[in-house]
């Protein structure tokens, strides 16, 4: 028997109390995401986040080339996102070293599901194992467990190798690939998705957060297959360098030219428009409202759905639990 084979599923197999979502992306959009629907849930077999593993940047790329594991960072900002109590145990997962030879710039959260792998010689028992350390309300599951790499092509034809020269790529991007192509996707992630009542896209990054779980075929398909409603998050500002000037359309059209017409149903739009002073502010650094055409959208089918979701303050954000509130009344 091994280590791994010793760890109980710590999911239930019983359908759920509500409505059973599924998320779709990465990066920090995700995590402000899971954050606030932890909070509107019956159960936390309502609730599933699959999740990208194609980072190579920064702690999770150093970990990935050092020890030949999943990148972990999505991972541990989901984990820590839905912790029931996002305390010290949780704050201790997102402590980053600052000092210390080979310990500069990790995260203690990385480290720490990095040594549970080699332990249990299993990446997601390892994220078991830390969800139940932090009673996370909800399910984190890898797109896939097999090594995949990004590639994109900018509109230039310079070609970006790998997720962080694809997000620093400065320039709008014709075409993304995932290295190897045909890779498995992971079997919880297919079937979270086949019994799904709501499947949510984003928000976070079109083609390094949200694109990357789609290029893999069985999430592709399980996707297509499911009897879900399909609802795709618009982002509230433009990426520089990346979605630049793209609107709702342009974004669907993205995904469309990388997975085909017909995978969304709705796009979820905040209708509050920001302070001119912040809007100035953003503009200085290249990014714009994400603006939506509900004739231009209909035309494709698709249905444009407002709601105020807008968070006080002086960032231009989501609201965790305005954004929750609104995804449960799409799901009723």
């Amino acid at each position: 028997m091994t280590v791994s084979s010793r760890i109980p599923s710590r999911h239930s197999e019983e359908p759920p109390d509500g409505p059973s979502l599924v998320v779709i992306g990465g990066g920090s959009g995700l995590a402000v995401l899971l954050r606030g629907l932890k909070h509107v849930i019956a159960s936390p077999e309502q609730l599933t986040a699959v999740v990208t593993v194609a980072d190579d940047g920064g702690s999770s790329g150093r970990l990935r080339r050092e020890f030949g594991v999943l990148p972990p960072g999505d991972i541990r900002n989901c984990i820590v996102a839905l912790a029931d109590d996002e305390d010290l145990l949780a704050r201790l997962f997102q402590y980053r070293f600052a000092t210390g030879v080979g310990l500069t710039g990790h995260s203690f959260g990385n480290l720490f599901l990095t040594a549970l792998t080699g332990i249990t010689g299993d990446f997601y028992q390892a994220i078991l194992t830390a969800e139940s350390i932090l009673s996370v309300r909800g399910r984190i599951l890898p797109a896939t467990l097999n090594d995949v790499r990004l590639r994109g092509t900018g509109l230039s034809g310079k070609v970006y190798e790998g997720e962080s020269a694809v997000g620093q790529s400065g320039e709008r991007l014709t075409a993304l690939e995932l290295l190897p192509a045909a890779v498995p996707a992971f079997s919880p992630s297919i079937q979270a998705l086949e019994r799904a009542d709501l499947i949510l896209l984003g928000p976070g990054s079109l083609y390094t957060s949200v694109l990357p779980n789609l290029l893999i075929p069985g999430i592709r398909e399980a996707t297509r297959r499911s009897a879900a409603k399909t609802v795709m998050i618009l982002n509230l500002m433009t990426q520089p360098g990346e979605t630049d000037h793209m609107d709702a359309v342009e974004h669907l059209e993205a995904i469309e030219e990388h997975v085909g017409s017909g995978l969304v149903d709705a796009v979820l739009v905040n209708s509050t428009r920001p302070k001119k002073a912040l809007l100035d502010h953003y503009a200085e650094t290249g990014s714009q409202l994400v603006k939506a055409d509900r004739d231009a959208l209909a035309d494709r089918g698709v249905e444009l759905v407002e709601r105020d979701l807008l968070a006080d303050g002086e960032l231009i954000r989501h609201d965790p639990a305005k954004l929750s509130r609104s995804i449960l009344s799409l799901s009723q």
